[in-house]
């Protein structure tokens, strides 16, 4: 009886990985299949950029290839967001995000296929413009898992909501769709996935993280304010430029000092303005800061920190109330993206089991921001993963490992991924794991 229990395991095990490899084997076919057309609309993404909140062009080209795919289209939700649904029976709802937009960089890459663009931002300003974070290839591999999906619904039941979201690098576009309805007009997703391409790990490879993978981030304006005068005579000023100086050293410490150090955190001062001549002590100073932190209450402690110092420095120059220091916290703010981490090792198995262990990688948090997590944090509470899409071509990459070649990062001019390998390894990785979460009781 133990035997033929054995015999029976044996042939089961044998049948789910043939199956397993044979599904592999389609989803790799249609990958290849797809590439030339994939590289024609990415190079179109590529060469017509457009800024945050202005993706008109982007937004009707992925609400038309939606269209084509048999999805249910609905466009401007939340201003140039697209949301697509596809119905394949009953199962669950997976949500597959892409971000469009650009910024405001002139493109040094040299490719042959370089942005040239000039383009409008919502203010009306002009600048050159380019794809320096990867969203052109966002799109079309999000595209490209789409098209397999479908290809395949014979082999899955459930609902696919697949977004193009705007305004990502602004950190707006997440939180204008989920306000218009996303998650109340259209199905509630089960899980929510998306990658962002890495200008750090290799082509060929997929980095992911069990937690906070990326920072809360917002931008604080202190507006420093004094008595000025004539820059011979300061006896009789009280000059807001010592005191944004004092400020700008005194907040080092509130990282340093004040938050427990088994929570990163960052807090910068990018920029400081007053005056107009020479002789002249200004009557205010600007400071603007930028804050990064994997927690909120983190988060909440540095403002407070922030408020404490700088008030008691304008009080220990002998300011008064009225003449205190205001601290500005932007409406722009961006939670840290807390990737769920049983969504995250579901998918990594199925990842591993598509690309091999080696080529699935455990990765440290950074603290750059992404607006990926608000998904997560609505009263939905969505389990969400965001993974990383290794970018760097193999050659380049070796040569930095040998000697330390400098890899262009994202938002610098000379960014760009390795397109073939990097579009096949996220369509094909994406689609198997999506394929596993709807097979999945």
């Amino acid at each position: 009886m133990k035997t033929t229990h054995v015999l029976i395991g044996l042939l089961f095990f044998s049948s789910t990985l043939s199956a397993q490899s044979i599904q592999t084997q389609k989803i790799n076919e249609l990958a290849q299949a797809q590439l030339l057309i994939a590289k024609e609309v990415y190079i179109d993404l590529h060469q017509n950029p457009e800024l945050s909140l202005m993706e008109f062009r982007t937004s009707k080209i992925m609400a038309q290839k939606l269209f084509e795919l048999g999805f249910e289209v609905s466009q401007n939700v939340g201003g140039n967001g697209v949301v697509g649904v596809f119905k394949n029976g009953k199962g669950k709802a997976i949500l597959l995000r892409t971000d469009m937009d650009a910024l405001p960089i002139k493109e040094n890459t040299g490719l042959s296929f370089a942005s040239k663009t000039i383009a409008k931002d919502a203010e009306g300003k002009e600048s050159p413009t380019m794809h320096a974070c990867g969203h052109d290839l966002h799109m079309t591999t999000w595209l490209g898992t789409l098209e397999i999906l479908v290809k395949l619904k014979n082999e899955w039941k459930g609902t696919i909501i697949a977004i193009a979201q705007p305004a990502e690098e602004i950190s707006g576009g997440s939180n204008a769709m989920i306000a218009d309805g996303l998650f109340k007009r259209f199905p509630k997703p089960d899980y929510a996935l998306a990658y962002h391409v890495s200008a750090e790990l290799p082509s060929g490879t997929i980095g992911y993280f069990p937690g906070s993978i990326f920072a809360g981030v917002n931008s604080i304006d202190i507006k420093v304010f004094g008595q000025g005068g004539h820059g011979a005579m300061p006896h009789t000023t009280i000059d807001p430029v010592v005191l944004a100086s004092r400020i700008v050293l005194d907040i080092q410490t509130i990282v340093s000092r004040e938050i427990n150090p088994v929570h990163p955190s960052v807090v910068t001062v990018g920029s400081i303005h007053g005056g107009s001549k020479h002789n002249i002590i200004p009557d205010e100073v600007d400071l603007q800061l930028t804050v990064r932190f994997f927690d909120d209450a983190v988060y909440q402690q540095i403002l407070a920190a922030l408020n404490r110092i700088t008030r008691g420095i304008a009080i220990s120059a002998g300011l008064p109330e009225k003449k205190w220091p205001l601290v500005k916290a932007s409406n722009q703010f961006t939670p840290p993206v807390m990737n769920n981490s049983d969504l995250v090792m579901n998918v990594v198995q199925s990842m591993k089991n598509h690309l091999g262990d080696a080529n699935v990688l455990l990765v440290e948090p950074l603290t750059v921001g992404e607006d990926f997590g608000k998904y997560g944090r609505t009263e939905e509470k969505i389990p969400i993963a965001i993974f990383w899409l290794g970018g760097v071509n193999e050659e380049k990459y070796q040569r930095f490992l040998k000697n330390g070649e400098v890899l262009p990062g994202l938002h610098n001019a000379a960014f760009f991924p390795d397109f073939e390998p990097t579009y096949k390894t996220g369509v094909s990785t994406m689609a198997a794991a999506v394929l596993q979460l709807f097979d999945q009781k």
